[in-house]
């Protein structure tokens, strides 16, 4: 999808980018390979200096990251995912006046990893640089903020996707766990149906010594990390789809219509 976009190019924004793919020209190779040009001489060459300065910044996030808004960020998963970590916080939920995070996971594609307060919460700090993509759901108003008070000075990953905002342009509404039933995606039965209140009351139970409270609740937070993935791999498919075809198609928890594939290769 990186390599569809032109509105991290100064002075194009939705509208221009929709221009240059109804006249067939969907990537930046299409682009700078055109005979003619679809703009004023002096515009198309600067357009084409920024594609060739794209290209040299294939690898560098930071480079997009900084022309993108929030709500383009979703574009640059398919070329920054073996980057990406899939984020979600556990809290205390106020308990005794207190509302501190009790867990955090994070789930890169391949393996978890588990930070517990009061074991190696701390560990977060140093273990969340190594990654330069996040995957969220609701995190820019809950996760984050958390994670910013609790360690003051942390350097998080610049870009992140939202799916609660990316999901809900598609359609698809609520919580979590009632898109993931949407997309098809089953929990296992001892933790079906938890929510949020649940996993409080598993920490206060651990708390007052009962340990195997502590294993159902990263248990409970591994599903929340590890179902962000297939749900942002679709809500990405969805979106290109939305933006790339020729036709317009509804989207979303009802009806998805006909939809057309996605133009392939980015």
């Amino acid at each position: 999808m990186l390599k569809h976009t032109f509105i991290h190019i100064q002075g194009i924004g939705e509208k221009t980018e929709q221009y240059i793919w109804r006249k067939g020209i969907y990537s930046w190779e299409q682009f700078l390979e055109a005979q003619e040009p679809l703009f004023s001489q002096k515009r198309d060459t600067f357009i084409r200096k920024e594609l060739e300065e794209s290209f040299k910044h294939l690898d560098d996030i930071g480079f997009f990251h900084r022309r993108f808004s929030s709500s383009d960020m979703w574009r640059l998963f398919s070329t920054f995912k073996h980057k990406a970590a899939y984020l979600d916080i556990e809290t205390s939920g106020g308990y005794m006046g207190v509302d501190d995070i009790t867990v955090i996971g994070i789930y890169d594609g391949k393996s978890v990893r588990s930070f517990v307060n009061g074991i190696n919460l701390q560990e977060f700090e140093v273990a969340i640089p190594e990654y330069e993509l996040l995957v969220t759901f609701n995190g820019a108003s809950f996760d984050l903020p958390f994670i910013r008070r609790y360690f003051p000075g942390i350097s998080l990953p610049k870009a992140h996707i939202d799916l609660r905002f990316l999901l809900r342009k598609l359609g698809y509404r609520g919580s979590l766990k009632k898109i993931e039933k949407e997309f098809g995606l089953k929990r296992a039965s001892d933790i079906e149906g938890m929510d949020g209140f649940d996993a409080v009351k598993l920490w206060r139970a651990y708390q007052w010594g009962d340990h195997s409270s502590l294993d159902l609740l990263l248990h409970y937070n591994t599903a929340d990390i590890v179902n962000l993935e297939p749900l942002m791999e679709k809500g990405f498919e969805l979106m290109k789809k939305r933006l790339l075809s020729k036709k317009v198609f509804a989207v979303g928890p009802k009806k998805t219509g006909n939809a057309p594939e996605a133009i392939s290769g980015y």
